[in-house]
Order: C-alpha cells, then sequence, then structure tokens
C-alpha cells in the first residue's frame, strides 16, 4: 500500500476493533434466535443478526494484528503479558455470563488466545538460536489452547504467529491470512484496514487510556449479559 494511503493509526485500529466486536457480540446474544429481516432477494434474505456478524468477524483479525504491534514496540513483554492475563482473568466471569447465563462455560475468552499468542511471539524471538527448545516451547504452547478452549482456538493462536513471521511480507500476510480464517472467510477483510495502518501510536498515548481500552471487553459483556436477563433471558 503507498504511504500516502496509510492513514490510519493504532488508536483508529483499537476503535473499529472494539465496534466489530461490540456489533458482533450484541448480535450474538440479543439477536441469534430473533432478528428483523432488512432485505429479500429471490427467495433469500438478510437479518440484522447476520450482517453485524458479517461485519463482526473482523474484529478479532484487528486484535490479533494489534497484539504483533505492541509486541514490536513494547519495552517490557513482561508486563504486556501480565497485563493480558490479569484481564484474562477479570473478563472470565462476564464471558460466563454473557454465553451461558451463569459462572460457568465451558470455553475461555479470547484475551487467553491473545495471551498465549504474544508468549508464542516471545518464544520466537527469544530462542532463534535454539530451535528445538522453540519448537517445544511452540508445541506447549499450542497444547495449552487445546486444553483451555480459548476463543478461537489454535488456528487464533497460529494466526497471530503468522502475523508476526510474514509482517515484512505485507500481500502473503493478507492472502495467508484470510486462507487461515477460512471458514470465517469475510474476516479476511480486515487486511484492508491492517494494510492501511500508518504505524503510529494515535490518540490512545496514556496508560488510563490504555486500561480504558483493555475494560471495555469485560464490562460490554457484563452489559450484555444484564440486557438479556432483563429482556428475552437466557
Amino acid at each position: 500500500m503507498p504511504e500516502k494511503y496509510k492513514i490510519l493509526d493504532g488508536s483508529m485500529l483499537k476503535l473499529l476493533a472494539v465496534v466489530t466486536m461490540l456489533l458482533d457480540h450484541t448480535a450474538l446474544v440479543l439477536l441469534r434466535n430473533s432478528s428483523p429481516v432488512l432485505l429479500s432477494l429471490a427467495g433469500h434474505s438478510l437479518t440484522v443478526y447476520e450482517l453485524l456478524i458479517f461485519i463482526g468477524r473482523i474484529s478479532f483479525p484487528l486484535f490479533a494484528f494489534l497484539v504483533v504491534e505492541g509486541f514490536l514496540h513494547t519495552r517490557d513483554v513482561k508486563r504486556y503479558a501480565v497485563n493480558l492475563f490479569l484481564f484474562a482473568l477479570i473478563s472470565e466471569i462476564p464471558w460466563n455470563l454473557e454465553h451461558s447465563g451463569g459462572l460457568f462455560y465451558g470455553r475461555q475468552n479470547v484475551m487467553f488466545t491473545l495471551l498465549l499468542g504474544l508468549l508464542g511471539l516471545w518464544v520466537i524471538r527469544e530462542y532463534q538460536e535454539q530451535r528445538r527448545k522453540q519448537c517445544f516451547l511452540l508445541l506447549l504452547l499450542l497444547a495449552a489452547s487445546v486444553v483451555l478452549q480459548a476463543d478461537y482456538g489454535c488456528s487464533g493462536f497460529g494466526f497471530i504467529l503468522m502475523l508476526y513471521l510474514l509482517r515484512d511480507r505485507k500481500l502473503y500476510q493478507a492472502v495467508v491470512g484470510s486462507c487461515f480464517l477460512s471458514s470465517l472467510w469475510i474476516a479476511g477483510l480486515a487486511f484492508v484496514p491492517i494494510n492501511l495502518y500508518n504505524g503510529k501510536r494515535g490518540f490512545i498515548d496514556r496508560p488510563w487510556k490504555k486500561y480504558l481500552f483493555y475494560a471495555i471487553y469485560p464490562l460490554h459483556m457484563l452489559a450484555l449479559y444484564l440486557i438479556k436477563n432483563a429482556t428475552i433471558g437466557y
């Protein structure tokens, strides 16, 4: 992408990721079983639910890309990992409530996937000269993504590693990334804003703004649970 077209900074990508996530989760929680029809043509219909899910599929690739960018620019990977871990724990009860209406749910929230991906990037960088140890640790993290049943699972973990390994080959990154999420083919559209990224931080430039960005994840799930529980129930 020519430089003059790179108009999105990191904060704009974060905002886009959050908005599309909100649309996706709102559809899943509130509209899955009852959704108005927007368009009907030749026997086929498009519902509000389908449209929001369609748009919301680009959120995970954006969050995954932001983790890679965070890893490349952070001065303290350990602190970054601790932040993701803490918010993964904080988000677990809202995640369970949103998906099951109770305190227990079989799968874990996507923060765990992002955390495992971050740890995978660290392993790749730190053990470049120790291939056997690198492979062992990556397989261990891959196994953890399966055992934890974190959102997007092992494919989400692998997707984050792919974004990092192909970070300097944007065309290959977009093609391989779209194939990686072939079951969610629309997610490939996330590479449009990703390739409009200019490498700048943007307006989320203070610690409190960063933590507010993190906090949106558990807070919006708790809000959706309360709305659903008060209206249509579980």
